[in-house]
């Protein structure tokens, strides 16, 4: 379902128009429309230009550190992790050859492959991975969330020991963290290429005969552009002189590129989902929380707010993963009826419910406005309150609204603790549940073959009671200049994927 391959001609200033978080409106382009090809040939950038990437040589390139997107993109390149994230968010061993787990959940060690050297020679050792994944624990990391429940990180003989103040059974697919050697802006990695320096002066990747995958590479030699800041990035891809960016076209303050260029979507854990204040209010009711879950339509949020940038869902796990469960969905998907049926004897008030968008984003303002004219359709009057990012913020914190929409970045185990469980630092709604925090915790804990199950008993629950109602997965962009590549087949932290079947065309 993501990953899908969109042709688009896009002025800077249309794209503006079309798109509008907390973390937007048309026309999308339709995936296979083709240009005539006089227009193509126009518009193909010569074949002399060597493949490119975009690179901030001010800012850090530490996997764990590193936040810059154009260098986060070169991370892919440089650096691996225990384990890959698949397209469907399952844990595929990478520089982890197995395995095993304590009886109680909370001890894992993992054996390191034989043999897995760093660009430079440096062997990976038990030791070198247990400092990657504690400075990834570092609170100036932007792993440290993701890795809180974390107590501790132990080296061993070929060996890395983690262990957990809770149990997490699918602890594996939040170890796609690079592990890296050192702490410089630059660290050295195990990955396909190393960062050096030609003697023109210029930066660049080179392809590593000893990388220990073997796999065959399209390109020797990546040449990086040395950007320092959004519009030198603009500039040098609308002209051509890099060849690839990872974007996301929804973001806030989403950059705009002009000229004609190919977007290879991805699936990401990016959750657009509607709040509610369940503490006061009107929601309290979870009748009439589900009553607006039913009275949204999903998908014509993702394909015209989103413009296809989105994935519907009315459950917060991804529609590409096993623990989807589309009957689920199915239940409480869009139904007009049972808007108006869930509505029968329920109390909204006369002076319109408080509904809270940051105005900042104009895909999340565009979905907004569509939930509010979807939803007066059936008599529910609702006032759309745009307010900046830190209004909308102080706003939440203090409980002044009726429902908001917002954005989450979910880790790939789709864990919705923050979200919905008592303490959960997102839980603006204030949501609280013993039921709720009991089915979390056995959904976090499950193994491999309980875990389905779990989800979907967590999933049944959420429905239920709707705390939250999940509207769309967003999309995160490859885009490339017109013509130039082919064979991608990005995924969620890793745009080069599969690059040993890239093809840089003439």
């Amino acid at each position: 379902m993501g990953r899908r391959r969109i042709f688009l001609l896009l002025l800077s200033a249309a794209l503006a128009l079309s798109l509008a978080g907390c973390g937007q409106a048309e026309p999308p382009s339709a995936s296979g429309t083709d240009f005539s090809s006089a227009a193509k040939e126009e518009q193909a950038i010569p074949a002399s230009i060597p493949f490119t990437l975009a690179f901030y040589p001010e800012y850090t390139l530490h996997p764990a550190r590193a936040a810059n997107r154009a260098n986060l993109t070169l991370g892919s390149l440089l650096y691996e992790g225990l384990f890959s994230v698949d397209a469907s968010f399952q844990a595929q061993p990478l520089l982890c050859s197995g395995y095993t787990v304590s009886e109680d959940g909370l001890t894992w060690t993992f054996t390191l492959r034989e043999g897995i050297t760093f660009s430079d020679g440096t062997p990976l050792t038990g030791t070198v991975a247990a400092q990657a994944l504690r400075a990834a624990m570092a609170p100036d990391s932007h792993y440290a969330q993701r890795l809180g429940g974390v107590r501790s990180v132990a080296a061993g003989e070929g060996t890395v020991t983690v262990t957990l103040s809770t149990p997490n059974g699918a602890l594996p697919v939040l170890l796609d963290i690079p592990i890296a050697l050192g702490d410089g802006d630059r660290p050295l990695g195990t990955g396909p290429y190393v960062l050096t320096e030609e003697a023109t002066g210029e930066t660049v990747l080179t392809a590593r005969s000893g990388w220990w995958q073997g796999r065959s590479l399209p390109f020797q030699t990546i040449h990086l552009a040395s950007v320092g800041q959004a519009d030198d990035l603009i500039s040098s891809f609308d002209a051509g002189d890099i060849t690839l960016l990872d974007a996301d076209l929804t973001g806030t303050n989403s950059l705009g590129y002009s000229g004609s260029y190919e977007a290879w979507d991805y699936s990401t854990t990016n959750l657009i989902y509607l709040g509610f204040n369940t503490q006061r209010g009107p929601f309290r009711s979870a009748q009439l929380r589900r009553a607006l879950s039913r009275g949204i339509d999903r998908r014509s949020i993702a394909e015209i707010s989103f413009a296809h940038h989105a994935v519907p869902t009315a459950l917060p796990i991804h529609p590409d993963s096993p623990l989807y469960h589309q009957l689920l969905s199915d239940s409480a998907d869009y139904s007009p009826d049972d808007l108006v049926k869930g509505l029968e004897g329920q109390q909204l008030g006369s002076d319109g419910l408080v509904f809270l968008v940051n105005s900042e984003n104009s895909s999340k303002v565009a979905a907004a406005q569509r939930i509010v004219d979807q939803l007066s359709g059936a008599g529910v009057s609702i006032s759309l309150e745009r307010l900046s990012w830190t209004e909308y913020l102080a706003a939440l914190e203090r409980g002044d609204f009726d429902l908001y929409l917002a954005e989450v970045r979910l880790t790939a185990d789709f864990d919705l603790t923050q979200l919905v469980g008592t303490r959960g630092g997102l839980n603006y709604g204030g949501w609280s549940d013993p039921a709720t925090d009991g089915l979390l915790s056995a959904f976090r804990a499950a193994g491999a073959e309980l875990r389905s199950s779990a989800a979907a008993s967590l999933c049944s629950h959420l429905i239920q009671n709707a705390p939250i109602v999940p509207i769309c997965f967003k999309n995160g962009s490859v885009l490339t200049q017109w013509g130039r590549l082919s064979g991608l087949d990005p995924v969620r932290d890793n745009v080069f994927h599969g690059l040993e079947n890239w093809v840089l065309d003439p």
